[in-house]
Formats: C-alpha cells, sequence, structure tokens
C-alpha cells in the first residue's frame, strides 16, 4: 500500500533543526573554496546565495504549527464531547474536526437526533474548534486519510480510549494507527449519549406513572442524576479564564441551558455581538423544575455548566443564577444590556409571578433578542423519544430477551 503523505527529506528536516552545524559546514565550504553551486550539484545543499542565507535560516526556525483531526458524530452533544475535542487540540496547534454524515450514521449506527446542519452549528461554537469538516466517512479509510494529509495537512488523527468498531467489527481507525499518525486521549467519565437519552426516556416514563404524587416525582428525578463528578480543575479547563476589559460593554443572558443544543449557540452568537463580554446566568436546577416542571432539567447545573462555558461566544457564568435580574446583579458585575431570546420555554409568566426582567427594563438596558433557530429542549427531548419508539416497532419482532436488553437504549452517537 503506497501512502502519498510520506516525506524523504529527512536529510533537510535534520539540517533544519541544527542551523548552527548548517552554518559551520557553509562557513567550512567557502574557506575551503567550494561554491554553493557544487553543493548544490550534489543533491545535498540547494545554491542559495550569501545574502538569502540569513531569511533562509530564519523561516526554517520557524516551528511547524501541528494540525489534529478529530471525528464524531456528535448528535445530542454534551460536555464529554466539548472535553474530547478540549484535549484533541491540547496536542497540537490546529483543530480540524470531521462531522460525520447523516447517511454515514444511519448505516453504523441508527438514525440521528439533530440534523447535519445542526450539529455543525454545535461543533463550530465550540472554543477549542478551528475548522469544520461537513459530511466526513465514518471509517478512516486510505483514501480519506490521504485527503487529510495532504489536501488538509493533518499531522495525527485523533480518538478516544474507547472502541470504535465498524458493522464487521474492525478499527475504524486501523489504517491510520498502521501509518503512525494516531494519538489516543481519555473518554470523559460519568457521561454518554446514551446516559442522557436514558434519562430523558426513564424520566418521562416515571413521571406519567407517578402524575398527582409530587413525592414520587422528586424521588424519580433523584433517580435520574448524572454519575458525573464535577471538580473545580474541570470548571477551570473550560473556563477563558480571563475578566472584562476596564470599558468593556458587559452583555447578560440567563436561561436553564438544558440539552444544550443549536439555538443555545446562535442565540448566544447574537448576544455576544452586541457587546464586548458576554455574561451568561445559568438557573438553579430547582428553579427549572418549577419554571418547566417535570423531568427537567435533564441534565445538572454543572453540567448545563460545562456546556455553557464550551461555548466560543461565552466570556463567564454564573452558576446557580436567580431567576430574576435584581439591582444588585447589574451593578456587581456593571452589566450594560440584558438580552433574553424570543424563543424559549418559559416565556409566559405564571399567575402571581414577577416580571424577572423588571428591574432592566425600568432601566431602559432590556432587549429582547429574535432567537436564530426555533429548536427547544422540549423539541429535542421529543425527537428523541420518537426515535426510541420507530426504534422499537422496528425490533418488535426480536425475541423477549432481547427486547429486555435494548428497552430504554436509543442509538444516537458523538461519544
Amino acid at each position: 500500500m503506497t501512502m502519498e503523505y510520506e516525506s524523504n527529506n529527512w536529510i533537510w528536516d535534520w539540517l533544519y533543526s541544527s542551523p548552527h552545524l548548517f552554518g559551520g559546514l557553509m562557513v567550512t565550504a567557502a574557506l575551503l573554496g567550494f561554491s554553493t553551486s557544487y553543493f548544490g550539484g550534489i543533491g545535498v545543499f540547494p545554491s542559495y546565495g550569501w545574502s538569502n542565507f540569513g531569511i533562509f535560516l530564519k523561516k526554517k526556525r520557524e516551528r511547524k504549527r501541528i494540525r489534529v483531526y478529530m471525528d464524531g458524530c456528535f448528535d445530542l452533544m454534551h460536555y464529554g464531547h466539548a472535553n474530547a475535542l478540549r484535549q484533541a487540540k491540547a496536542l497540537g496547534d490546529e483543530l480540524v474536526v470531521g462531522v460525520v454524515s447523516d447517511e454515514e450514521i444511519v448505516a453504523n449506527k441508527g438514525p440521528p437526533v439533530l440534523s447535519m446542519e445542526e450539529r455543525l452549528a454545535l461543533v463550530s461554537g465550540l472554543k477549542w474548534v478551528d475548522q469544520v469538516i461537513a459530511n466526513a466517512p465514518y471509517e478512516i479509510t486510505e483514501k480519506f486519510m490521504n485527503t487529510l494529509f495532504n489536501e488538509h495537512k493533518i499531522d495525527y488523527v485523533i480518538h478516544g480510549d474507547d472502541p470504535c468498531l465498524l458493522p464487521d467489527g474492525t478499527d475504524a481507525y486501523a489504517l491510520a494507527k498502521k501509518a503512525g499518525r494516531y494519538k489516543q486521549i481519555k473518554r470523559t467519565e460519568g457521561v454518554s449519549s446514551t446516559d442522557i437519552v436514558g434519562r430523558i426516556l426513564s424520566s418521562l416514563k416515571d413521571n406519567k406513572n407517578s402524575e398527582g404524587d409530587s413525592g414520587k416525582r422528586q424521588q424519580s428525578q433523584r433517580g435520574q442524576l448524572s454519575q458525573f463528578l464535577p471538580t473545580s480543575r474541570r470548571i477551570v479547563q473550560f473556563s477563558n479564564g480571563k475578566g472584562p476589559g476596564p470599558n468593556a460593554r458587559i452583555i447578560y443572558i440567563d436561561g436553564a441551558f438544558d440539552l444544550f443544543h443549536a439555538g443555545h449557540v446562535e442565540i448566544l452568537k447574537k448576544a455576544r455581538q452586541l457587546g464586548d463580554f458576554l455574561l451568561v446566568g445559568i438557573h438553579a436546577d430547582h428553579i427549572v423544575s418549577e419554571q418547566r416542571g417535570m423531568p427537567y432539567p435533564v441534565m445538572h447545573l454543572l453540567e448545563r455548566t460545562l456546556s455553557v462555558l464550551a461555548c466560543r461566544y461565552v466570556d463567564e457564568v454564573i452558576i446557580g443564577a436567580p431567576w430574576g435580574v435584581t439591582k444588585d446583579m447589574i451593578t456587581t458585575f456593571n452589566i450594560s444590556l440584558v438580552v433574553h431570546g424570543t424563543i424559549a420555554e418559559s416565556n409566559t409568566l405564571l399567575p402571581g409571578e414577577t416580571d424577572p426582567y423588571a428591574v432592566p427594563k425600568s432601566l431602559g438596558i432590556f432587549r429582547m433578542l429574535e432567537s436564530p433557530k426555533s429548536i427547544t429542549t422540549s423539541s429535542v427531548a421529543q425527537r428523541i423519544v420518537a426515535n426510541h419508539e420507530a426504534y422499537m416497532k422496528r425490533n418488535a419482532k426480536k425475541t423477549q430477551s432481547e427486547k429486555k436488553y435494548y428497552e430504554g437504549k436509543a442509538y444516537v452517537e458523538g461519544d
């Protein structure tokens, strides 16, 4: 098998990394009366004039930027995906991400929950991503590998330490490993797309069975808590670590940001364009439950916090922000403008409830933003339920033991 990306310029790579040795050779050649054209004639040294020698060395001393590639379906995207891409970026200078096509997902896993457009918006919105390749193949074939190495100048292909097998049981990254251009990262513990799907299906089922009994509903919700154990180090890894400048125009937007989706990315992007610094308030779990009812939130507060922090348009977050925007908040954080999207699941006030934006409205610093997308957390959950029901119908003829094994699972991918 011929690999087009192999390089035979090892001699030059060695000389470029040793400019002092190269210079010494050139000086020796001059003292001995040889011309640089002589060396160029024997195919080792190029014919460079002394006037270009300094420019040559300067250019060759510049370190080559390492470009790494990671792919995935990124369906029902969560902070585990974001952390994987963060780790991938740390292995190089530029991160190129391939988003697997709908057809490839169907062939290898099953129908995706999110469209290609929505998945592209999610991946492009991550702060560690430099370039996105749409409709990438599920398997790293020789043809696609040569495209990565030659056209996209990729140095390494990255994947997690969990196996990625094709329907025939072979490794999807076998060729990249054989070529010595593969690197591995650690999988994020405590989260997966299947786990999140399970939370949604189980919570909806338990909620339906326990209607009218708030105690049972609360117990059901506690049973669906994530296995993820958040640490301050993880939050620091996701954070920008920078505050606003002295005269920065600070924009504030709040919400649940549950099951972080393309609609969230687009409204955050739009909000960020209004100022210099975007501060995002993330409501506490009990506030989300009060406003939206069970089984929300699907993701707990710190999981939602990491998803928001991973977005390139977000500068800082308030973890467990209050429902109402107070005068003290505006003063403390020096907020210039408070915004809210037109598409939200809690725009309608409950009976007897005060307007959470009454204070910024009275100060003339509130604005409604037209939401670029109509997608919501509930609509994503409904798609998951519909996918699950369709899957169960397709497998109605399976044996009872097989049904029990697959019950509660949904085949969405992106881990």
